[in-house]
């Protein structure tokens, strides 16, 4: 039987949502080095990917969320999948700012929500897991009753398990960052030397200093 895990990670990597460099790492805006960059917004651009991605992640919520009475996407990079996945469910649709606007009325949460409704999160990518517990928040201080959070991808680090554990929230995702190492020795875009350099950025990726970083 077909496995979803790796058929999206294939996805992913083919059209270059993952790129993997582990000898040109990249910088994430966090600050950290990292052999690898996502950016799921580029599923987007592929009408057979973007069915796919918002197919799958429609079935979760049908699945493991049917009192989802709305969908929120954790601003900014997943509004145009919520909005996608709401369109299909027939839902409405949210989103949550990081920060409120700076004029009007200031809003964090946009769209018609209302306090007592059945709230999915929606996000791209999970990594640290900050700005979703972030979202997490506002829905909660709003009044809404956050059932869980599916997402298209998690970087699976033990800071945001411990962190979704933590705050009661279910994390349910289409694929992870296991699943897209196996993907992409199984495709060569991987050879099984890298993985060591994979695997020991994973375990510390705050504090991972590529080699030649350390050699310069």
């Amino acid at each position: 039987m077909e496995r979803l895990d790796l058929t999206l990670a294939e996805k992913l990597l083919k059209i270059n949502a993952i790129m993997l460099q582990p000898d040109r790492p990249f910088l994430w805006g966090n600050g950290w080095n990292a052999p690898i960059y996502n950016d799921n917004k580029i599923t987007l651009s592929y009408p057979d990917v973007r069915r796919f991605v918002k197919v799958e992640l429609s079935r979760l919520i049908l699945e493991n969320f049917p009192n989802a009475e709305v969908v929120a996407s954790v601003a900014m990079g997943s509004i145009a999948m919520g909005a996608l996945v709401a369109d299909t469910l027939g839902l409405p649709f949210v989103y949550v700012r990081d920060v409120p606007k700076d004029h009007g009325l200031e809003n964090l949460i946009e769209g018609n929500f209302k306090p007592g409704q059945h709230v999915v999160l929606i996000e791209d990518l999970v990594s640290t897991g900050n700005n979703a517990i972030k979202a997490l928040h506002e829905m909660q201080l709003a009044g809404g009753e956050v059932l869980g959070m599916v997402a298209l991808f998690t970087y699976e680090f033990q800071q945001a398990l411990s962190t979704f554990a933590d705050e009661g929230l279910t994390l349910i995702t289409l694929t992870n960052y296991n699943a897209m190492i196996e993907a992409a020795l199984a495709c060569h875009y991987l050879d099984n030397k890298d993985v060591d350099t994979f695997e020991l950025w994973h375990d510390d990726p705050e504090n991972w200093t590529p080699s030649a970083l350390q050699m310069d």
